[in-house]
């Protein structure tokens, strides 16, 4: 007599899911892997000839394939540049980069930490409310505000001239970063410190700062990169070659050595150096402050 076992219906489900099925594995996305391809293709292959050109000559760039490897390599374009008061520039660029990220990270955290952290008074939200309106201002709307402010204030052709309109332009989207990420701090956090005793100036150095490292990195790096890069202050806010930055020297480079293409690929390289040392240092922090931060 044959007998039959029973199961719980959960039992005889469960076990079904545990069945391996067939033909369950994903299969590639080959379109995707093409697209990924392609896009890779386009990104590098600009890099790939402006850095393979900037060792070749002169004559060897005209008479031969602009992608082949030079077979003799010189540094003589990057001597050229060197000896064009490069330095000069890059100290002037350091200079005004790094006077104008300092002071607007730090005014930024302050600002941010107050806004977050100082109650609910009309007076912080309107701070709050001025600084995203900063968001919607570009730079080409104010420039010349900026350059009869300048010119009241007798900074025309200085660093300085570039330094204050950079930390204006860069405090509001700072603000908006650090204040994203400040409020996901736990507020038990705040609650305990002030339980313990501590003041507000040491809350905010010795709990707000450590965890919105990330965020600290992502807006000094971003910021960074978009001074660094700046072209239309320095050109509206300078006018001698001595107070010049990267890239209206590299303009202007380029205006003078324009036949010489590898020289002008050289300077490029350069200019472009500090960035990518700046991003391979902060690369961890700047993705985690990327996803903390602008993904609010």
């Amino acid at each position: 007599m044959a007998t039959m076992t029973t199961t719980a219906p959960g039992r005889t489900q469960s076990a079904r899911d545990r069945r391996p099925r067939k033909g369950g594995t994903s299969r590639p996305n080959w379109l995707g892997a093409l697209l990924a391809f392609i896009w890779l293709a386009i990104v590098v292959l600009p890099i790939y000839w402006i850095v393979i050109t900037s060792f070749k000559s002169q004559s060897v760039y005209f008479a031969a394939n602009p992608l082949a490897l030079p077979t003799a390599p010189t540094a003589e374009n990057y001597a050229l540049v060197l000896a064009s008061d490069f330095p000069r520039y890059f100290l002037n660029s350091v200079i005004v980069t790094l006077g104008a990220i300092l002071p607007a990270v730090l005014i930024s955290f302050v600002a941010a930490f107050a806004i977050v952290r100082g109650g609910s008074g009309w007076v912080l939200r309107g701070i709050n409310s001025v600084f995203l309106m900063g968001l919607a201002i570009p730079l080409q709307a104010t420039i010349i505000p900026v350059y009869l402010i300048i010119i009241k204030l007798g900074l025309y052709d200085s660093l300085a001239a570039i330094i204050l309109p950079s930390i204006a332009f860069a405090i509001p989207l700072s603000v908006l970063v650090l204040s994203n990420f400040i409020r996901d701090v736990p507020k038990e956090l705040f609650e305990s410190m002030r339980t313990d005793g501590a003041s507000d100036w040491g809350t905010l150095w010795h709990l707000a700062f450590p965890l919105t490292r990330p965020a600290l990195v992502t807006v000094t790096v971003y910021n960074g990169l978009a001074i660094w890069n700046g072209f239309l202050l320095p050109l509206i806010l300078t006018q001698s070659p001595q107070k010049r930055l990267l890239p209206l020297a590299l303009w202007s480079f380029q205006g003078q050595y324009s036949v010489n293409v590898p020289a002008v690929l050289a300077s490029v390289v350069l200019t472009t150096l500090p960035i990518l040392v700046l991003y391979v240092v902060g690369r961890r922090q700047l993705m985690s402050g990327l996803t903390a931060g602008f993904s609010k």
